[in-house]
């Protein structure tokens, strides 16, 4: 799996993003060691507390399939003027992630397919709280 196909399919999921709080999309490509992709989108609530974040929606629904071996996560987002910047996941995901993936999970936050970061998830959680440390 190339990484552009990977961060082209993050900003596919955009349009299936329900934000109409916060006015900011995100959406999420989960890849599976066995080369499968899982997309997610951030899912707003408004009472705040239930709404649920891309890289989980992705995540749970890997898991919710019988995946667990994942390999790497690209995050996207956009604001209500089209732009897009670089997202990080929240302490949360970032919790998530540390729950089913690898120290070694690459985290890759996207403008584009020619403007990304990558990032493993043992530098953007050390110390994380998981039964693996």
């Amino acid at each position: 799996m190339e990484m552009k196909q990977l961060i082209e399919k993050a900003f596919d999921g955009l349009q299936y993003s329900y934000a109409p709080y916060s006015g900011f999309k995100v959406s999420a490509a989960l890849l599976t060691k066995e080369k499968e992709i899982y997309t997610g989108c951030n899912i707003e609530n408004a009472a705040y507390s239930p709404s649920n974040c891309a890289e989980r929606t992705a995540i749970f629904k890997a898991v919710s399939e019988g995946r667990r071996r994942f390999q790497a996560i690209c995050i996207v987002n956009e604001d209500v003027d089209g732009n897009h910047d670089f997202c990080p996941p929240c302490g949360v995901c970032r919790q998530v992630m540390a729950e089913f993936c690898d120290p070694e999970f690459v985290i890759i936050l996207a403008k584009s397919t020619e403007e990304y970061k990558s990032y493993l998830l043992k530098d953007l959680l050390p110390q994380s709280f998981a039964l693996k440390n």
